[in-house]
């Protein structure tokens, strides 16, 4: 059961990371927001290129060193060439912010307020968007997926609790 959790994990890890350096980043100059009306304030071509770009180095990271991680990890990395491994790191990094946009855009139509929870959709847009932006290389088994869906609303709630705590967010959710 700990491999399946780790493995789960391990293999989402990309799409996890690119959904909190958007946060992480707001120092940066071009926090101009995509489109306000459609998407609310706080989506930016920052978050969006941050979070693309950390989709990439994490599965660099993968790439580099899965000698270390070959106990628990899903895709064979070694299978993929190096430009095929940025594609793969796009496609976690930007499906993941692609996935939270398209919620955001949903949750304006629903006129929910910017920063109120619209529970599970807040902690599953991101994974959802980036397991759909990767499986053109690779698709996870069911019980991997179920792990993902089922630990991914615990930790999303966590760390939204650890950057209120430190004062990344202005919400606890």
């Amino acid at each position: 059961m700990l491999n399946l959790v780790l493995s789960s994990l391990y293999f989402i890890l990309p799409a996890y990371i690119a959904n909190t350096f958007p946060v992480l980043f707001k120092w940066l100059p071009f926090g101009n927001p995509i489109n306000e009306k459609l998407f609310g304030e706080h989506k930016t071509y920052r978050g969006l290129i941050s979070g693309t770009l950390t989709g990439i180095l994490i599965v660099f990271l993968q790439y580099k060193y899965s000698s270390y991680f070959k106990g628990i990890e899903l895709m064979d990395y070694s299978y993929f060439s190096s430009q095929k491994i940025i594609l793969i790191g796009i496609c976690f990094g930007a499906g993941a912010l692609f996935g939270d946009l398209i919620k955001s855009f949903f949750k304006r139509r629903l006129r929910i307020k910017d920063g109120h929870s619209w529970f599970p959709f807040d902690q599953l847009d991101f994974v959802i968007g980036s397991l759909i932006a990767v499986s053109p290389f690779y698709s996870p088994p069911l019980s991997n997926l179920i792990i993902i869906l089922l630990i991914t609303p615990i930790l999303h709630f966590l760390t939204n609790i650890f950057a209120y705590l430190i004062g990344l967010k202005k919400v606890w959710w």
